[in-house]
This record gives structure tokens, sequence and C-alpha cells, in this order.
């Protein structure tokens, strides 16, 4: 799909390839993240930032901070919602793990590196995550240890 060996930058290409996609997207609708395209067409995030980058100054896409990139001119629709953030779905899932009896309170949840790996996401997403579930409650970290289930009595009450 990208020619690596070509003199058109890999951006530039990626960019072309978005631009045919937007077209038939209509005003409003989010296109695929930094981190998507990244995933996808395997190069780094400065590549994929620099693709959006093209298709904004194009007057394509428009962009909203923490939210992502939408089809069109900002004034023209709605955003479509996005779902939540991936690291408020990764909190979610190992809150419902946790309630499910799968991580008993007083022992280990799955290290930093085993869920970026399990969720094919950057370290600081799951840094996030976990950040959030100490705040709510539901885990508490032992420097050089890890991260731990609370107790029950912990827990957010829902």
């Amino acid at each position: 799909m990208l020619d690596y060996e070509g003199d058109t930058h890999l951006y530039l290409q990626i960019a072309d390839i978005l631009r045919h996609r937007v077209v038939a997207l209509s005003a409003g609708h989010p296109i695929p993240s930094e981190a998507e395209i990244q995933e996808e067409f395997g190069v780094a995030r400065t590549t994929a930032r620099r693709a959006v980058h093209v298709l904004r100054e194009e007057g394509l896409v428009y962009t909203v901070q923490g939210e992502g990139a939408f089809v069109g001119p900002s004034s023209d629709a709605p955003r479509k919602k996005r779902k939540a953030p991936l690291y408020q779905q990764i909190a979610t899932d190992l809150t419902d793990q946790i309630k499910a009896g799968k991580f008993l309170p007083r022992r280990p949840i799955p290290g930093e590196t085993a869920l970026v790996r399990q969720y094919g996401v950057a370290r600081e997403t799951v840094r996030r995550a976990m950040g959030l579930l100490r705040e709510q409650g539901w885990i508490y970290t032992v420097a050089q240890r890890g991260s731990y289930v609370s107790e029950k009595e912990a827990w957010p009450q829902d």
C-alpha cells in the first residue's frame, strides 16, 4: 500500500489514502486517531500526526483537543460521539474483572508491560488507566512490587 522506497513522503501517501476515505463520510464523523493510523500503516506517531495535519490544512477535517479529528469544517455539523477514551475503557474492563473475581483483593493485577501487550496501547495509556483505578479506590500500588486489588471495603460504591 505505501511506497517506502518512493520519492513521496509517507505522511503524504497516508494523507492521500485518508483523503479518499474522508470523502465518503458525513460531516462530523470521526476519522481514525493518530494511534489507529500508526497501527494501520506501521508508522511513527509523528508521521500519523503530519498526515492528519495535511487534511486539516486542506479543510477536509478539523480537530478538537482531547477528542480527535472529524470530517469537514468545524461549522458544518455536530460531532458524533466518540467512544470513551482508551484509558477509561481499560479501567472499566479491569474494574469489571475485579468485580467478577478474576483479580482478588490484596492480589496483584497484571503489570504495565502485560497490559500494554494485552490492550495494544501505549504505556502512558495504561498508566492513566491505573491512575484512574487508584484514584477511584479499586487498586493500590506498592513501590517496587506492583499494583494490587484493594479490599472490598475500599471499592467505590456504585
